[in-house]
């Protein structure tokens, strides 16, 4: 990559991380910190949780779209500013519908495509996929840094003080968007292949995209309904205080980190990415059917956290990168906003329903719903298992 385009991605992936920071932060401590807000249920925790996802699901490709007519840089700004109003509102709040309505406000800031564009937009062609890869890393290094950060930051300024940060975040985000990134150069006038219409549908119909598509629905329909309990187990019945999460957090994001890149070229260089991928589905789901069965210790607690984010990191690298490959080449970014809308969707359903289960069953059903979700999604993954991830 010229300098150039050094400086746009990296600012770039600056942006798109900082908003998943905004989802990261603070599900290791929203739970306990909703207990003492007005109108607090633990349904409505679970809501407040996920409604981030859902206005990021359903306003993801209108964002892109919008980015198309009126460009990029405009959209995003925008996008940053509803975020910054939504974590304003939210570290306002007294209430647990205030805090539904800044979480909701957040994710309408639902940049994510804008800025893929845009990363295109600012890179060759030949350069194109080393810049994807840059803004992925960026994503998995967000969600490892952010659940020990958001722990510790909670012990620091509390929980409306990881928002006002966010809220900040965004408005830096501002000040990178326009110093940092260059404007994209004037395209040449072409006719498109097919409407965009067209292209979702393609993509929508292809059974291996679909696949993929409720994958990570499906993987964050998962983590997110996990932390709609875990920091209640954790203090309730592990005996572990709020304040001390970010001690058993950090040494179990850095230990979950270590297998993935040795494991990820393993399974390239023996062409077995499809054995792999469904061996982390089923580990994932093993990890929390025992979550489910034994969260009163710690130690139980500890050990099935530290499988269940062993597994979570080989899939969340996974799933975008097999997606780039087999998204037809003229509609990448519309396969990867398809991608984008699943997942939010994902959390918002994992939060949703999480506490739901939570409230009217107890902390042991939330774990056993998000195993049952990740048992169908391995039974899904089991036609590809044999295949290599490029056949998926």
């Amino acid at each position: 990559m010229t300098a150039l385009e050094r400086r746009a991605v990296a600012a770039l992936a600056g942006i798109y991380s900082t908003r998943l920071l905004g989802l990261f932060l603070i599900l290791p401590v929203f739970a306990l910190y909703a207990e003492g807000l007005a109108g607090y249920t633990p349904q409505l925790m679970g809501f407040a949780l996920g409604v981030y996802g859902l206005t990021q699901a359903l306003l993801q490709l209108p964002f892109g779209i919008a980015s198309d007519r009126f460009g990029r840089k405009p959209v995003i700004a925008f996008g940053l500013l509803l975020f910054a109003l939504g974590s304003t509102v939210a570290a306002l709040a007294s209430s647990i519908e205030a805090v539904i309505v800044g979480r909701a406000l957040q994710g309408a800031g639902a940049v994510s495509a804008a800025v893929t564009a845009l990363v295109a937009d600012v890179t060759r062609e030949t350069q194109r996929t080393k810049a994807m890869a840059v803004i992925g890393v960026s994503v998995g290094a967000s969600f490892l840094v952010a659940i020990p950060l958001g722990s510790a930051l909670n012990a620091l300024i509390g929980v409306p003080g990881i928002f006002w940060l966010t809220a900040a975040l965004a408005l830096a985000g501002l000040v990178i968007l326009w110093l940092g990134v260059p404007g994209p150069a004037a395209r040449r006038a072409s006719a498109p292949s097919a409407s965009p219409l067209s292209q979702a549908g393609a993509i929508l119909r292809d059974p291996r995209l679909l696949r993929l598509n409720a994958g990570i629905f499906a993987l964050h329909a998962a983590l997110t309904a996990v932390f709609v309990v875990l920091p209640i187990a954790l203090v309730e019945h592990a005996g572990l205080p709020q304040n001390e999460h970010a001690a058993l957090y950090l040494p179990l994001m850095i230990a979950s980190a270590l297998p993935l890149f040795p494991l990820i070229a393993w399974s390239e260089r023996r062409g077995r990415q499809g054995a792999v991928f469904a061996g982390a589905i089923l580990v994932l789901g093993l990890a929390l059917a025992a979550l489910a069965l034994a969260h009163r210790s710690l130690f139980a607690i500890a050990a099935g956290l530290l499988i269940f984010f062993t597994a979570f990191n080989v899939l969340e690298a996974s799933l975008p990168a097999l997606v780039s490959k087999l998204a037809p080449a003229n509609a990448r970014g519309m396969a990867l906003g398809i991608y984008s809308t699943f997942q939010f969707l994902g959390a918002f359903v994992g939060g949703d329903r999480g506490g739901w289960l939570y409230q009217h069953y107890g902390i042991g059903a939330v774990f056993a719903g998000a195993a049952l979700i990740a048992g169908l999604w391995f039974l899904l993954s089991l036609r590809d298992a044999a295949r290599p991830a490029s056949a998926a």
